[in-house]
This record gives structure tokens, sequence and C-alpha cells, in this order.
């Protein structure tokens, strides 16, 4: 891992950089080159060792592993947008908390060395020793339901507080939920970001991703000032599949982002668990494909200790999260108990539901608000109801 308090800055980066002065800048270079990918990066590392060997090769040699496209612009001199880009780097890995983490580090996550396609580099802001702990992925809808971001929460800091790092994409909705629960336990969590890490998407999760920079990690490995393009997050997603050792599904409609992970899960050889759900709620169809795809069925968090022998010091759960667990219901007035009765987990809308339990509408309507402000029932499209505990 270097931070470049360790590493003589080079400011201005000097024309000599086809023989860098240092390791970093050198990996920096590389990542840079337009046309190097994962793929032909560690080709060319297997040819000719460390990046400086790579500026120090024979033209030739460079030109018989290289697209020549490629090899032309690894051997010309660097441009000015990449000596900007380089120092800029630089000056950001000097900032206490902040680091760049190379392929050839020691420091580098072990899980993602098992994938097809490493990242050469991963920028990080916060403590990168979460990278090579115990962690579980968990992900799901950003248009999540109250109970799908009720669970995200609630299993991920139960999962923490065994030891477990929660992995996730920082996008709003279960995402979120699980970064926040993560952070509630000694696992604490692990951001993967589609983005540059000096930006911040996005806005709405701005203060969370301070939280877990502070508490936990943030990592990527896109270039600083890299934007949001839609391409990187589906591609981001082997990333956080590849931390974990297996994957928590949540909530997920039928086309859901949430479901490439879960098979990129699958092609790395990890674990897939998924939350069932009402068979009439469209955020549910996802995890029912999956569940019939060969994913685990979860409603404990003991389900999933269960099916994840071999962790060290993972303590066997004393107190278990249930998907299906609610609060008592003493302190609920005797009409709104008599509706939570009368609504099942099943989405109802309220003529229906009028009828079930003999309130007018007025009352009823009264019933609902207060049972949703305390969090019993959430309000879905189509004006329909749904029990949450």
């Amino acid at each position: 891992m270097y931070n470049t308090s360790f590493i003589p800055m080079q400011e201005p980066i000097h024309d000599d950089m086809a023989d860098p002065a240092t390791e970093l800048t050198a990996w920096l270079r590389l990542a840079m080159t337009e046309g190097i990918g994962p793929v032909l990066a560690r080709r060319l590392l297997a040819v000719f060792g460390l990046p400086q060997g790579i500026w120090q090769a024979d033209p030739e040699a460079l030109r018989a592993v290289a697209p020549a496209g490629v090899a032309a612009r690894l051997l010309s001199t660097p441009t000015v947008q990449q000596r900007e880009r380089i120092a800029a780097t630089l000056a950001w890995a000097q900032v206490p908390g902040q680091s760049v983490i190379t392929l050839a580090d020691a420091n580098y996550p072990p899980g993602l060395l098992q994938i097809a396609d490493p990242p050469l580099l991963l920028y990080v802001r916060g403590n990168p020793a979460l990278l090579a702990g115990n962690a579980l992925a968990v992900v799901g809808s950003r248009n999540a339901t109250a109970q799908g971001v009720q669970h995200a929460g609630r299993f991920s800091e139960e999962l923490s507080r065994a030891g477990i790092t929660i992995v996730s994409g920082l996008a709003l909705g279960i995402d979120a939920a699980a970064h926040a629960g993560g952070l509630a336990g000694p696992g604490s969590t692990v951001a993967v970001i589609g983005t540059g890490i000096d930006l911040d998407y996005p806005q709405r999760n701005r203060a969370l991703a301070q939280r877990i920079a502070e508490g936990g990690c943030i990592i990527s490995e896109y270039a600083l000032g890299t934007p949001p393009l839609a391409a990187n997050f589906p591609r981001r997603n082997r990333l956080i599949s590849g931390l974990s050792r297996a994957v928590l599904v949540v909530e997920a409609a039928a086309q859901s982002g949430s479901l490439i992970t879960a098979r990129m899960a699958a092609e790395q050889g990890r674990d897939v668990f998924a939350i069932p759900g009402s068979i009439h709620a469209p955020l549910s169809k996802g995890c029912h494909q999956l569940i019939r795809q060969g994913a685990k069925l979860v409603e404990t968090t003991q389900d999933i200790l269960d099916e994840l022998p071999g962790w060290p010091g993972l303590p066997k759960q004393q107190a278990v999260v249930q998907a299906t667990s609610s609060p008592a219901t003493e302190d609920v007035d005797p009409a709104s108990r008599q509706l939570l009765q009368s609504l099942g987990h099943d989405p109802v809308d309220a003529d229906t539901l009028a009828q079930r339990c003999g309130l007018d509408p007025a009352a009823l309507a009264g019933s609902l608000l207060t049972l949703e402000l305390q969090g019993w029932v959430e309000l879905l499209p189509g004006a329909r109801y749904r029990r949450l505990a």
C-alpha cells in the first residue's frame, strides 16, 4: 500500500518518467495509459515484471505483447494530462487516511486476487485492513421498501456484531441501510464505488460516505475525477462479490442490478443468500428467482452463519435477527391492533381493508396514518398498504 508520505514527490513530473523514480508513479502511468485494462496489464506484468520493467523493455518485445497502438502509447513521452493526473493522485495519497494499493502490494485484498480481472490499483479511504477480513456483501434495490431497508439494516448490524464486515455499493436504499448497519458493529463496512474516490455520489449519501471513511473503508478502481458513468456500476459489482465470502440479496426486482452481483458471486464461487417476500411484491421477484436458481433462502442471521463455517473468531449468535421479527403490540391501541390483525404482509387497498376490519373510512385513515408513523405499516404505490412487522 502506498501513501506518498513515503514516496519522493515529483512536482512537476519530468520527461524522464520513462524511467520513473517511484513504483507508484510507474503503476499510475500504466493504469492511465489508454487501452490498458486488467487483462492486458497482467499480460504485460507477467512478461516484464513490475511496471518499471515495461518502460525499460525493448520496443520490439513490447510490440510482441501489446497491440501496436497501445505499444506506441507506452513508448511515447507521457502527455501533459497524464503528468497532471499522476501528480494529483500522488498529492491525494499524501492525505492521512488515503492511499493507493497496487496489484503487487502485500496488502492487496486476497479475495480480489481470486477473481478473473482484479484491478491494477485500488484507491482507498479509511481502514484498508477491512479489505482482508471476514466479509459478506449485502445488496438490493435502490428503491427499497421500508421493510427492505429495515431488513438490510438489522441483518447487517447483527452480522457486524458477529465480526463480519459488510460490503456494499453506497447506493441509495438497501446499500445505504447495509452500510449504516455495518457501522454499528465491530465488523464495520466497506463501500465499493463506481466513480473516482474523490467524488461524492450519490450526493444524498455524502454524510454516510464520510462516516464510512472515518469508521470503515471506501474503495474504487477508478482514477480520481472519474464521473458516474453507467457502465462503471455493473463492473464494480464484481469487486463487491470478490471481496466477500457470500452475498445476501435483500430486495431485487426481476431485472435488478443486484442480480448481476449475485451472478458474479456464483461465478466466483461465493455463496448466495436471498430473503424471500410476498409473491405479490415486485421487489421480491428477483430474490425468488435467485432462490429457484439455487440461492439459499434465509429468514435469520443464524441461517447465514450456519452456512459459513470456518471463519476464525466468529461467535455463535445469541440474539438472532429474523426477517419477520416484530416489536410487541402492547402499546398499540385496540382499534389499531384490530387493524393490524386484518392487515397481512401482502399489499391491500384501503377499501378491502375497511371491509375486513369493519372500520369507517375516517377511522381507518386515522389508524393507518398512526401505524405508518409508528413503523408498523408502509404505504405502497397504488395506495396499497402492507404490514411491516
